[in-house]
This record gives C-alpha cells, structure tokens and sequence, in this order.
C-alpha cells in the first residue's frame, strides 16, 4: 500500500509567533494573542464589500463591539469586556464566514468554532459567562453589524433593520459609531492589542 494513502491529512496550522495550531484539536499553550491580532486585522468583514480604501477587519469590529459592551453595560467586568473582545477570535484561523453561508454550511462548522474558542478562553482565562452577558455580548455584535452594514456594506436603513432590528444606543453612542470608517491592517491589529493588554490579567 502505498504510504501516502494512509497517511493523516495535516490539520495544523503554523503560526507567524512559530506556534503549530491543531485546528482539530487545539491547545490553549498554542495560541498566542499576536497572532489572533495579526490574523484578525487581515480578514475582511462582509467578504470584503465594503467601502473604503480599506477593509473593514474583524479586529477593528471587535474593539467596536467592546465599545459597545462598555457604553451600554458599564457595570459590566473586565472579564466579559475580554470575551467581547474576543468573541471573534477564531476567525483568525478559520475566517470569517457571512452569517447566511454558516447557516448553509450547518452546525458541524459551529461546533468547531466553537471548541476553537474554547481554546481561546482558556487560554486568556476569560470565566464562565453568564447568560445574561452573554446576551449582551450578542446584542453588541448585532449592533455593530447594523452601523457596519449601513455605512459600509450598502444595505439601506430598512434592509438593515430587517435583518438586524433597530439599534436602541444613546445619542452618545450613535454619533460614534456613525463616524465609523475602516483601518489600515497594522492600525487595526495595534488597536485590537492595546485594547487586550487593558483588558487582560497577564
């Protein structure tokens, strides 16, 4: 038999940091949060449709979905601050895939998003997070996909509302996030690291 039939297909990924991550199975020691930062600040929101000489990143919506975390629920911990940072983060490997091509793709690509995040949380020891906030980590990500569709992705005020409802944020909030714009790569992953190193207890 020929050997290269019965050899494992490799299921790792190398990492600029060095680490190889098992993308099957994956370890919290290979995860390094510079390589979530570089990774996230290259993948591209809405598949890239955007506008702007830049793509809008998953690291810059990340901070933004903190913002919102922080402007909404300002009792919130610094624990859930760092799952909403966070709350992204496997698409540093796996990409980020449109909502509608999840669902089509079916819930074994959920599961091991997942076990990937999992990894993650481990690895940064983010706790257990209650129901509640983990609702209102959900309810910012929505948010943020409002204002990102409509500035941004082109969808007009009631498509957007269709899909994700009407934002209820203070003026304060809305003005913000009505200036949203995309940034280069290295501002965007210098932000998403800034925005950990306040966040994390390492």
């Amino acid at each position: 038999m020929n050997p290269s039939h019965t050899k494992m297909p490799r299921a790792w990924q190398r990492m600029l940091s060095g680490r190889r991550l098992d993308l099957l199975s994956p370890e919290p020691r290979d995860i390094e949060i510079e390589d979530i930062a570089h990774g996230l600040a290259r993948v591209a929101r809405w598949n890239g449709q955007t506008k702007g000489d830049y793509a809008f990143s998953v690291a810059q919506h990340c901070v933004v979905v903190t913002d919102i975390v922080e402007a909404l629920w300002p009792s919130s911990t610094v624990n859930e601050r760092l799952a909403a940072l966070l709350h992204d983060a496997p698409e540093y490997v796996i990409g980020d895939l449109i909502s509608p091509f999840k669902t089509a793709i079916g819930l074994d690509y959920k599961a091991f998003e997942l076990k990937l995040l999992e990894a993650i949380h481990q690895r940064f020891d983010v706790g257990r997070l209650s129901v509640a906030a983990a609702a209102a980590i959900k309810d910012a990500d929505t948010i943020a996909a409002y204002y990102e569709a409509t500035l941004l992705a082109g969808f007009g005020t009631s498509e957007a509302e269709e899909f994700f409802g009407i934002p209820q944020v203070p003026a304060e909030l809305h003005s913000a996030l009505m200036v949203l714009k995309p940034f280069p790569a290295k501002d965007a992953q210098r932000q998403f690291l800034l925005r950990f190193g306040s966040l994390s207890p390492h």
